[in-house]
């Protein structure tokens, strides 16, 4: 099974970057979810690699990443080395009951253009739907019904993935990325 290594940085930047959008800073964590995870997917879909490098999971309104989901919730279930993520993303993101909200910007740097471009084109194309209309429009995505959990949670592969996006024939290659990117991981850490 292919996985790439979870990039928090990037993720909270990211997650930061479209809080930014929306007004007064805040958005409905549910939607929050949906929106990064179209953004891997649509990252994937262009690139062979995610932009988080989070695990996907169907869960029963629909595809998350699992690791955001985590940390949006406060969950004390990361390994004591990463402790510090959720420190840092409770410094910079907010729980407020349903929402999230920027509290402090921790600003772009780990994120290229590229990223950035699909963060705008991902939000900008969801902008009218709220977290409801989200969940509508992830059930229709072939990985999520492939691997529907029902009233649990399941993994989605990310093979299942590249197949729904059109790039299963990269399948060799991207799995070569992403040992890559743990063995620059293993050295370099996140």
């Amino acid at each position: 099974m292919i996985r790439f290594a979870f990039k928090f940085r990037k993720t909270l930047q990211a997650a930061a970057y479209l809080l930014r959008r929306e007004p007064h800073r805040e958005m409905n964590y549910m939607r929050l979810l949906k929106v990064l995870y179209i953004a891997d997917r649509e990252s994937i879909r262009l690139s062979g690699r995610p932009i988080t490098g989070d695990r996907f999971v169907a869960m029963q309104r629909g595809p998350v990443l699992s690791s955001v989901l985590d940390l949006i919730k406060g969950q004390e279930c990361l390994p004591l080395e990463e402790q510090q993520w959720m420190d840092d993303w409770q410094e910079c993101i907010e729980r407020v009951d349903y929402s999230v909200q920027l509290a402090r910007d921790p600003r772009q740097g780990a994120l290229s253009r590229f990223e950035i471009d699909i963060l705008e084109r991902v939000a900008e194309e969801h902008r009218g739907k709220d977290e409801w209309e989200m969940v509508e429009f992830t059930h229709t995505l072939p990985e999520w019904i492939k691997n529907n959990p029902g009233d649990s949670a399941r993994p989605i592969p990310i093979e299942d993935v590249l197949e729904a996006v059109g790039r299963a024939d990269d399948l060799a290659d991207i799995e070569e990325d992403a040992e890559a990117d743990w063995a620059f991981e293993d050295v370099f850490g996140s």
